[in-house]
């Protein structure tokens, strides 16, 4: 083991040295006078005694064996114990909560691979080795109550190197402390905030949607009615469909922004045919590109690239980089995508997204990647709120790729991402998407099939009313609550319900399970049709029991197909029924 010496010995040699040192330098009259005042110092005590009698610090010397020898003024003003209570009758440790020097003794048995029992030399353990040791613990006063303090431990030696006992040194801890618990708490606010924003955006989504699906529900009723719109009627419907998509468009990216900032947003990354997907958005964008005049360059893949990425939100950025592209483009203008290796990064993809718009300023640059209103309404273009990008980037990183953006005024903008390629192709893609069932045709004295929607808005219960019209097939009825619901399903026995899910009084969840509980109602398929379309709701929803979950607002053919579906099952059903010679009660 190292010797060291004891603070006394260290001291004589400093005292020693200021005197060589003074008078080497006799012509410096304050370095003699130095060496003059420390001896003097020294000799009468001063020094000792403040350090004694200091209030502030809790000295705390022991012998070899670790029963206290001096306990100072400090150490009886934190701890409450006078010094005669404890010199030559306790040791340190017990002074201490005796679970952390349990605690203490585990941790420092793993970290030197050898057996230390709990006690005085658990706290002195590295003392010992000649290791200055300082760690936090907990101190019990006299009085039973508790304070956490910072302890410094060192053993004191004599020439020989011997020791002879250990000095602690210790200050109360409480107000940093505190500072910590204040910056945790705020920090906990910061996030009870959070997750309060979070949630309001949820909301804000849900209740805008309700309104959004009778809007967009007439409209469309009406732009494919019969007879036929006058020219300014027709024109007018398409100005309310225009808007009422941007709004549903915009509905649509607070909720995903919501749901990112809430840490609900699950990425699945898998290896990903980047050529299906730049297939599948070029199909989607095309008729947004032909209203503006917009030609679009796709690349061409000779041999198969696959990127590391979570396939749905990879062509959910591309779709807003393409639309962005067309929407804030010149009419007439061009988009061109490509792919390329990234040289600086062996094994990274980059997808350009580049258009021949008027551009954008360095400072409008900055502000891209942020939800800041009004991006893209200088020069006559279309206006938005910039979550799209916000969200984008957000989802890109959260696949460990990047985005970014270069544009110089006057000369169009790119927009980029950049991936991880993968050479893994044993891609599992889904072949079994819904069925398209042709609705089918009620014959000349065949009695109608029987649909129940229960539901509460009478917007919402007029458009469903005005979508089943079209349906020669079926008949509506309808219930204002869940309870009226179960009593009209009990008695009209119809082949499918459709359930709201916020109704009043008993929720559109609580009656579908009563239903499913029922003999006379169990095999009735019931639809969820809800505004409530986070995953997790629509996930919640379908492990409850609903047959099938739709989302407001209503898109029509989904619509259709849904209510064809169900109704096969409810026909299978009853046939079913029928050859085991049983019918619902």
């Amino acid at each position: 083991m190292k010797k060291t010496e004891t603070p006394a010995a260290q001291s004589d040699h400093s005292t020693d040295h200021s005197a060589d040192h003074g008078a080497d330098q006799g012509g410096k009259a304050g370095s003699r006078d130095g060496g003059a005042h420390s001896e003097v110092l020294l000799n009468t005590g001063a020094l000792q005694h403040a350090i004694l009698n200091n209030a502030t610090f809790a000295l705390i010397a022991t012998d070899e064996k670790g029963i206290i020898q001096l306990f100072n003024a400090g150490a009886e003003h934190l701890l409450g114990y006078a010094a005669a209570d404890v010199v030559n009758k306790l040791s340190p440790h017990d002074l201490h909560d005796p679970e952390e020097v349990i605690a203490r003794a585990a941790t420092l048995s793993e970290e030197f691979a050898t057996a230390i029992k709990p006690g005085f030399g658990a706290m002195t353990f590295k003392a010992s080795l000649g290791i200055e040791d300082t760690y936090e613990l907990t101190y019990i006063r006299k009085d039973g109550s508790r304070f956490p303090a910072v302890v410094s431990i060192t053993a004191l030696m004599d020439k020989p190197g011997t020791i002879i006992g250990y000095l602690l040194i210790g200050t109360n801890n409480s107000a940093r402390k505190q500072a910590e618990l204040a910056l945790a708490s705020a920090g906990a606010v910061v996030k009870s905030a959070s997750l309060g924003k979070s949630d309001f955006l949820v909301q804000l989504s849900h209740e805008l949607r309700t309104p959004l699906n009778v809007i967009l529900g007439f409209a469309e009723l009406m732009e494919t009615g019969v007879p036929p719109l006058a020219p300014t009627q027709e024109q007018n419907i398409a100005e309310i469909l225009v808007a009422g998509r941007y709004l549903l468009e915009l509905s649509n990216k607070i909720l995903d922004l919501a749901l990112i900032e809430a840490g609900r947003v699950t990425i699945s990354v898998e290896p990903v045919s980047l050529a299906d997907v730049l297939r599948e958005c070029r199909v989607m964008v095309a008729p947004q590109a032909t209203a503006r005049r917009v030609h679009m360059t796709f690349p061409q893949f000779d041999t198969p690239c696959f990127v590391c990425a979570d396939r749905t939100r990879l062509k959910q950025v591309l779709d807003n980089l393409l639309l962005n592209a067309i929407r804030h483009n010149d009419a007439g203008g061009d988009v061109n995508i490509e792919c390329t290796l990234d040289a600086k990064t062996p094994g990274t993809i980059r997808v350009s997204v580049k258009d021949t718009g008027t551009g954008l300023a360095p400072e409008r640059l900055q502000q891209l990647f942020q939800p800041v209103i009004g991006h893209g309404q200088e020069a006559g273009t279309e206006a938005g709120v910039g979550l799209g990008l916000v969200i984008a980037k957000q989802l890109i990183e959260m696949m460990g790729g990047n985005i970014g953006a270069n544009s110089i005024v006057g000369n169009g903008s790119t927009f980029w991402i950049e991936l991880e390629t993968t050479t893994a192709v044993n891609l599992a893609m889904p072949t079994d998407g819904p069925a398209t069932i042709v609705p089918p045709l009620a014959a000349n004295g065949t009695p109608l099939r029987t649909l129940l929607y229960v539901e509460d808005n009478p917007a919402n219960l007029e458009l469903v009313k005005q979508l089943i019209a079209r349906r020669p097939d079926l008949r509506l009825l309808s219930a204002p609550d869940g309870v009226s619901g179960i009593e009209s399903a009990r008695v009209n026995q119809p082949e499918v319900i459709l359930m709201d899910i916020n109704l009043p009084g008993m929720n559109g969840v609580e009656a579908m399970k009563i239903l499913s509980t029922l003999p006379s109602t169990a095999h009735i398929p019931v639809i969820a049709l809800s505004a409530n379309v986070m995953p997790a709701d629509i996930s919640r929803g379908l492990k409850s029991g609903f047959y099938l979950y739709l989302t407001k607002p209503i898109k029509f053919d989904l619509f259709m197909e849904a209510l064809d579906k169900a109704l096969e099952h409810s026909r299978t059903n009853t046939q079913l029924d029928s050859v085991a010679g049983t019918t619902p009660h």
